[in-house]
């Protein structure tokens, strides 16, 4: 399945992709995807349905966040040995995690602002995994049973504030729109094999990433099992799993965003994103054209 949320931001409504690429309603049977829709069962319950009789959407709606209301963003450092390379660190002995706020989540194909302030904001397309059960002390050999789905995500960063403004990464991680997710959560069963998706990112047209998730050192299944055993992670959680190389920041010379920018990125069997960037000085109150 993949399920997706649609409308204006804050008034989304859940939705299921029908065979044709066609937004159906699902309102009828939930009230939104969000850590209660994840959960084995109820996934059980929403695949059975013949999605072709549910009420098509007509138009094109804006799309949020894939899954609402995420109390947790985790993500993960240096996890693709090519992409390492590209920035002469070395390979973490292991994961390298840090939290992005939730407060970034927005919609696949909103508008990306460049803070105020910002010289070297960055782009990252990575693999998402939305967690679909508690997950607390999972054996490796267990825990793709605890993910719900995969989904694009664009970890965009603000490289001055993340490494050369002093304390965590976060606050080159979490400024405001940094963090679209989706365009949908693409179950777990249609995903064969996590480790062998494409990825791809361009900016104004131009291919920076070209990789592939078989590049991470440490994979989903370990990830998942790693995390879960500093903390509990719970429905509708995503864990953000690094990005392969071609960073702004990896350019010789480094090459960052600027206002009015396009960036287009997509992963293998999840979709593909599209922002358009612009000026944190414009005060803008909304992203989004809609």
């Amino acid at each position: 399945m993949r399920l997706l949320r649609y409308g204006k931001a804050g008034e989304e409504r859940p939705g299921i992709l029908d065979e044709a690429g066609n937004i159906r309603d699902l309102s009828q049977y939930v009230d939104d995807i969000t850590a209660d829709t994840l959960s084995p069962e109820m996934l059980e319950k929403l695949s059975v349905l013949n999605v072709e009789d549910l009420p098509r959407v007509t138009g094109n709606p804006r799309l949020g966040p894939c899954v609402g209301n995420t109390r947790k963003f985790i993500c993960v450092g240096l996890n693709y040995s090519d992409h390492a390379a590209e920035t002469h660190a070395e390979v973490p002995p292991e994961p390298i995690l840090f939290m992005k706020s939730p407060h970034a989540i927005v919609g696949p194909n909103d508008d990306v602002e460049i803070p105020h302030n910002s010289h070297k904001t960055d782009w990252e397309v990575e693999l998402g995994v939305i967690i679909g059960k508690t997950a607390k002390y999972v054996s490796e050999e267990d825990a793709l049973n605890y993910v719900a789905g995969y989904c694009v995500v664009n970890d965009l960063s603000e490289r001055e504030f993340q490494l050369e403004r002093q304390g965590q990464w976060m606050k080159g991680k979490s400024c405001d729109t940094f963090g679209p997710v989706g365009p949908w959560l693409v179950t777990r069963d249609e995903i064969a094999d996590p480790q062998q998706l494409q990825m791809w990112l361009d900016v104004d047209g131009h291919r920076y990433q070209q990789g592939s998730t078989n590049t991470m050192i440490y994979n989903v299944r370990y990830l998942v099992s790693y995390i879960s055993q500093f903390m509990s992670l719970h429905p509708g959680d995503i864990i953000s799993t690094g990005t392969p190389p071609g960073v702004g920041m990896g350019q010789k010379p480094p090459v960052y965003l600027k206002p009015q920018q396009t960036l287009r990125l997509g992963i293998e069997g999840l979709g593909t994103q599209q922002q358009r960037t612009y000026s944190a000085v414009l005060s803008r109150t909304t992203t989004g054209d809609y």
